[in-house]
């Protein structure tokens, strides 16, 4: 499996694995799985955490840095991704999700997701 992990479970991940849900620990600790993390998700931790949010409290640099130290793997935004946000139907309002969303769906590997409306996409998106 190739899991992408959206923004919260990242933000999760990063206060340590005893925050994440245990259907994402598992998933994440299986060594035949390659875990991705979106340089979207790190757009949007500098954006909200540039605006003050309390739920963002995280340097996005160290966050990147321990990702890329503990074996995650960097997915880029392309082109492809952003041209098939408009694919979507308007189920989640929030630019980030859809755009994670669309990179699953381009790239062929699963979106781990919390956000139960986010979910509901059809296609490789998998709530946690």
């Amino acid at each position: 499996m190739k899991p992408l992990l959206d923004t919260q479970l990242l933000l999760w991940a990063a206060q340590g694995a005893e925050h994440l849900p245990v259907g994402a620990q598992t998933v994440m600790s299986e060594p035949e799985n390659e875990v991705f993390f979106s340089v979207a998700s790190l757009w949007e931790i500098v954006i909200k955490c540039g605006l003050g949010r309390e739920d963002f409290k995280v340097d996005p640099r160290v966050l990147r840095r321990g990702l890329l130290d503990n074996g995650y793997l960097e997915l880029p935004i392309l082109s492809e991704h952003a041209v098939a946000v408009m694919t979507l139907p308007p189920i989640h309002k929030d630019p980030f999700d859809r755009l994670l969303v669309a990179q699953a769906i381009v790239e062929g590997i699963t979106l781990l997701t919390a956000d139960v409306q986010v979910a509901e996409y059809a296609g490789p998106v998998q709530r946690i």
